[in-house]
Parts: C-alpha cells; sequence; structure tokens
C-alpha cells in the first residue's frame, strides 16, 4: 500500500537485514534443514515432490473459472473502519476457451491514507495466493523447521525467503505449510517484498498475511487471505485489514464429439461444478470463518 503523504529516508535495517540475506544466499545452498526432527523422507524429496505438484496445480488452476472478492480497510487504533477498498472479479472463459477477467462490482475507494498500487494489484493475484512450482524454487531458499497440524491436516513446515532481489520483481517471504501426504501447500504466513521506500520520498509497504487453501478436485486451492497488520510510514503509523475470498471453482471444459466420416463438432465450452462439499477438506482456521464485518465487536 502506498501512502502520498510526506515520505523520506530509507529504513536502513530493513536494508541491512536484506544485504545479509543475500550474502547468505551466495555462501549457503538453496535450501537447508534446521535443527528441527528429521522428517520420514528427506527434505529434498519433499521439495521436489511439493513443487511438482504445484506445478501441476497452477496448469489446473488456469483452467477454471472462479471469483474473488477483495476488500482493504484503514483502521483506526481502535478498529474502526475509516476508509475501505473493494472489487469482486468474475475470472470466466468464453466458448473458444479464451480466460478473461471482469471486475462486477467496484465502488469509489474511500481510503484517506493508502492507495492501492500496481504491486498490490500483483500481490492479489500472485503474491498472496502463493503457488510455488518447480520452475520457481530456484529463486526461493528453503529450510524445514518441522512438521505441524493446519486443522487436523499433517503438514511440513518450510521458511521460504528470496535468493536475491531483482529489479522490479516481487517474492514472497515466510513460511508455507505443505500436506504431507498430497504434497501440497494448505496454509501461507508471510509477506510480500520488497517494502519499497525512495528517495523521492516515496513509501510502497505490505502488510503480513495468512492464506488457507481448501481441496477442491485434485488440487488444494486458494480460497482465503486475511491480513491485520500495521505499516510503518514514515509520516506515522496507518493500521489497516485485508481479506480476500476466492470462490465458485468451476472447470472449464470443452466438449468436442467425434463422428464417423470425419466430420467433427465442438460444442461451447462450459464450466462443471467443484465436486459436492462432503469431498472437500477444508484448511481454513476456525477462528477466520467469520467475516470481520459481522463480528459486532468491531465497528
Amino acid at each position: 500500500m502506498y501512502n502520498p503523504l510526506h515520505m523520506s529516508t530509507k529504513n536502513r535495517g530493513y536494508v541491512g537485514a536484506t544485504l545479509v540475506l543475500l550474502l547468505w544466499a551466495f555462501m549457503a545452498p538453496s535450501y537447508a534443514q534446521s535443527q528441527a526432527p528429521a522428517p520420514e523422507i528427506a527434505v529434498e524429496e519433499i521439495i521436489r515432490k511439493f513443487s511438482e505438484k504445484e506445478k501441476e496445480f497452477k496448469a489446473a488452476r488456469a483452467n477454471y473459472a472462479f471469483r474473488q472478492e477483495i476488500k482493504v480497510q484503514e483502521l483506526s487504533d481502535s478498529d474502526r473502519v475509516l476508509g475501505t477498498y473493494e472489487t469482486t472479479t468474475e475470472i470466466s472463459f468464453d466458448e473458444k476457451g479464451r480466460r478473461s477477467e471482469k471486475v462486477v462490482y467496484a465502488p469509489p475507494p474511500t481510503l484517506k491514507r493508502l492507495s492501492i498500487t500496481t504491486e498490490d494489484l500483483q500481490g492479489f493475484r500472485e503474491i498472496q495466493p502463493f503457488v510455488l512450482t518447480s520452475d520457481e524454487i530456484g529463486k526461493y531458499n528453503l529450510k524445514y523447521v518441522g512438521k505441524e497440524k493446519v486443522d487436523e491436516i499433517s503438514s511440513f513446515v518450510f521458511e521460504v525467503s528470496p535468493r536475491r532481489l531483482e529489479k522490479d520483481q516481487q517474492y514472497f517471504e515466510g513460511k508455507i505449510w505443505v500436506d504431507d501426504r498430497d504434497f501440497q501447500i494448505v496454509k501461507t504466513y508471510g509477506k510480500q517484498v520488497p517494502d519499497k521506500r525512495t528517495k523521492g520520498g516515496g513509501e510502497n509497504l505490505f502488510p503480513k498475511f495468512e492464506t488457507y487453501r481448501e481441496q477442491i478436485d485434485d488440487y488444494w486451492f486458494p480460497t482465503y487471505t486475511r491480513a491485520v497488520d500495521t505499516l510503518e510510514f514514515e509520516s506515522g503509523k496507518q493500521k489497516m485489514r485485508e481479506i480476500i475470498r476466492y470462490g465458485n471453482y468451476k472447470k472449464f471444459q470443452s466438449s468436442v464429439k467425434l463422428r464417423f466420416g470425419g466430420e467433427v463438432t465442438d460444442d461451447k465450452g462450459a464450466a462443471v461444478d467443484a465436486p459436492p462439499a462432503d469431498k472437500t477438506a477444508p484448511a481454513l482456521d476456525p477462528k477466520y470463518k467469520t467475516d470481520p464485518k459481522q463480528d459486532p465487536k468491531k465497528k
């Protein structure tokens, strides 16, 4: 999020930490095992399996229609809503299978101290529903830190950080929880990096977020992202809340009929419903299943 008010110097602590991270990246392998008890299979094999499965999932998700609802709110110290940015987007396909995005709801934003930047929009699309594929894993350091349960799902936990920060690129930094049976990410906690502080005084800071996935068909799809954080701008602190809901997942299929004699007909493509609810396995933390706007404690 960008604060258009006056800004000045860079955060030296962050820069120092970044330099240490970059130095370590050149001296260490791309992933390392901590002192956590060794898992039942080699860490390298876990990484190989889940990154390959994530690559499959990324390709599969590109063939799903779904709805994405985004709400970003400025909050007072007492959690009173001061301003809101809100959009709802339908991702769908036409009869020829061409993917499209259509904004179906976007009231005028009322944010006062924050504004939504191009990097924020990239984060909504790519960083917060984080997918770590075998094609992208070389950009990150991974450290195995143990096993935990997400709901009742036994998961391998990894700390993830970018090996190096390339100009004009955005990355994820934080933790991922990988289902020890399906070898897919079921939960993500961290933030988009790097924060940007320019010599001209501009600042673009990103909140810590948590994303949960649920099993739909053969893969774990992101369904809920939540961020509640205080952004430390030079001009002052700003508390904010963000909620993203991903839903109505429907797989696009094109029905092709073959007939003897060389005639081929192609019916219009259609999105088919996801499986019944009893075939899904939620990874969503129960305490987040209530929308804060419905919480009577928050006005």
